[in-house]
């Protein structure tokens, strides 16, 4: 048998964010290999497949990424229909170039199926726009972190040259970040916000500014936090018409 592997955004957290072909996937799926923190009511959907966790959380055992390509590669040859499920967007920090590197080279057909990210989900969360007419024209989406085997990236330097940005995988950088940004030219009173479980009901946002990220460094954070940095991004009155019982009623009915 010669399967197809699919990469599939699991989105930011909540299953009803999936997309209908994410779904779709996921019920028919013969052997699933997802990431850390998929929610388990997405999980759940794959009900026929057989469910292998290859997720990397930081500072905790994790799978090796050429031991993730070659399941996935031999995967393909005993299953029709393989997902590896990432947390977000599959082609955003994900290391999914690895992954369909990896298939290409023996030969698999693969398919990407794309997600919500987590910087979309943030700004839906805090109902404010990641772009403001006349004023934050340009959003920059980056990471500090780099692999053990892998040089440092000047990413402050892009991020810098952009109105504002979302910085993923950073809250435990805040420190360093903080100050780099300030070095760079970013006034110490910019705003950001630090959303933590973007979607999910366990969701909350923090509002400081650069000057009083670093004091959040140390705060205890179960679930995926990303910082919003950006003029737009200070705290501020949301006023919902919907609630979250609401949410769920209109989810149940697509």
């Amino acid at each position: 048998m010669s399967g197809t592997v699919y990469l599939v955004g699991a989105g930011p957290g909540a299953a009803d964010l999936l997309t209908l072909r994410a779904a779709n996937l996921l019920a028919r799926a013969d052997i699933l290999f997802h990431d850390a923190l998929v929610h388990p009511e997405t999980l759940a959907l794959a009900t026929r497949a057989e469910k292998i966790a290859v997720g990397k959380r930081c500072g905790r055992h994790s799978t090796a990424q050429r031991f993730i390509n070659k399941r996935l590669v031999d995967a393909a040859g005993r299953y029709e229909i393989v997902v590896r499920l990432k947390g977000g967007d599959p082609m955003l920090f994900g290391r999914a170039q690895e992954e369909l590197a990896a298939l290409e080279a023996a030969h698999i057909r693969y398919r990407v199926v794309p997600g919500i990210t987590a910087a979309l989900a943030a700004a839906a969360e805090i109902g404010t726009s990641l772009t403001q007419r006349g004023s934050v024209r340009s959003f920059a989406l980056a990471t500090p972190r780099s692999g053990d085997d892998e040089r440092s990236s000047n990413w402050i330097e892009g991020f810098h040259a952009a109105d504002a940005g979302a910085i993923y995988m950073g809250l435990r950088e805040a420190p360093a970040i903080a100050a780099s940004l300030i070095a760079a030219g970013r006034p110490a009173s910019t705003p950001v916000a630090i959303v933590v479980d973007a979607s999910l009901p366990t969701a909350n946002t923090h509002y400081t500014t650069l000057a009083g990220l670093p004091a959040y460094a140390d705060v205890d954070v179960t679930g995926p936090a990303l910082l919003l940095v950006g003029p737009q991004f200070h705290a501020r009155t949301r006023h919902s018409t919907m609630h979250d019982a609401d949410t769920r009623a209109i989810a149940q009915h697509i």
